[in-house]
């Protein structure tokens, strides 16, 4: 009963506030969480833009790696957007004045990640193609000043790191990381790199940043399949939790020494944590044993009941757990969810912060 309540709710909402977004603007960068077609025309096996993807979706196959919608999607509707957040593949006019969405299937926070499934926009371009944007949002608002005061009210969300330990670290026959590293080493590795990507898009003009931290891993069907265990794989997840860690307290740091900046934290592992114990943990379509080894295979039918799983392929979540975990993310229901706040006091100016 309460979960009908609360679509209901959301519905009424999303109604009364429809042509009056709760921010003017909305950015995403990440990977293929995020990614609603970028990588549809580029030379990667990191693509969806066949069915079974897109099956519960509108438009079906649209490069969303999903039955339906993802999480950008679900949070563009609870910001009151009529319209999904456009690919900057295919981003156009003045349709960029809402947003971009940049975010690339198999991308990382280094730039060699997911470089054995072919082309990808790493997070140093994603933030490249950004300031293509600015440029072009100047050129519409009348010069680069109007263009910083457009960003600076509008939600940035970036999502990334994932593919950092899926197509890099836990892969030590392709790359180097692991032997480089260790995993407390790692992850102080890539967050040096993130602060300082983080740092470029605040100095463009960002200054609301939601910061996604990772999954459990080490739960995926992916992973599962490579230990041969039916139980989650303890050393990925905790290798995942010291990211997650320096992650919160990167958000700290930044909000302490940059000057206006609003950067919020959502505990992503904690959240998929409570939407698996709910559902299915195996994946909806029939996966490939090829490249690209554990998406599914084009044209092979899912499952029917698929509000009943988590994970779509073997990496990807159903369009249910999407929504699951946005719900939460933008209106917390724990306060271990978000720090220090969630997205919906993020963007509405309540600075209520939690008792962490």
């Amino acid at each position: 009963m309460a979960c009908y309540t609360t679509i209901i709710t959301v519905f009424l909402v999303l109604k009364l506030v429809e042509g009056a977004p709760q921010v003017p603007c909305y950015f995403i960068f990440g990977d293929s969480l995020l990614d609603n077609g970028n990588n549809n025309d580029l030379n990667t096996a990191a693509r969806a833009n066949y069915l079974p993807y897109g099956v519960d979706f509108p438009d079906g196959p649209t490069g969303r790696f999903t039955n339906g919608r993802n999480m950008a999607d679900f949070l563009g509707e609870h910001l009151g957007f009529d319209n999904y957040i456009p690919p900057y593949a295919s981003a156009t006019g003045d349709e960029i004045l809402q947003g971009v969405n940049y975010a690339s299937g198999s991308a990382g926070i280094r730039n060699d990640t997911g470089n054995h499934l072919g082309y990808r926009i790493y997070l140093g371009r994603q933030l490249e193609n950004h300031k293509v944007t600015i440029s072009r949002i100047a050129d519409l608002l009348g010069n680069t000043t109007s263009a910083k005061n457009h960003l600076n009210k509008c939600l940035f969300i970036v999502g990334i790191g994932s593919n950092d330990y899926i197509n890099n670290f836990l892969m030590p026959d392709i790359y180097p990381t692991s032997h480089l590293y260790t995993p407390s080493q790692y992850a102080t590795v890539l967050i040096e790199q993130y602060s300082q990507q983080l740092k470029d898009l605040y100095e463009d003009g960002a200054r609301k940043i939601t910061l996604f931290g990772l999954p459990q891993i080490g739960c995926i069907p992916d992973e599962l399949k490579k230990h041969s265990t039916l139980l989650c794989v303890d050393s990925t997840n905790e290798a995942v939790q010291l990211f997650n860690q320096n992650l919160k307290a990167l958000v700290d740091d930044l909000n302490t020494n940059l000057p206006d900046a609003q950067f919020i934290y959502i505990n992503m592992y904690s959240i998929s944590s409570a939407i698996a114990i709910t559902l299915l943990n195996y994946p909806c379509c029939q996966v490939s044993k090829i490249m690209p080894e554990g998406q599914c295979i084009p044209g092979k039918a899912p499952c029917l009941i698929r509000p009943t799983h988590l994970f779509f392929d073997n990496f990807h979540p159903t369009e249910i757990a999407n929504s699951i975990a946005i719900n939460r993310a933008y209106n917390a229901l724990l306060s271990s969810d978000a720090y220090p706040m969630d997205i919906r006091h993020l963007v509405t100016g309540n600075k209520l912060y939690y008792d962490q």
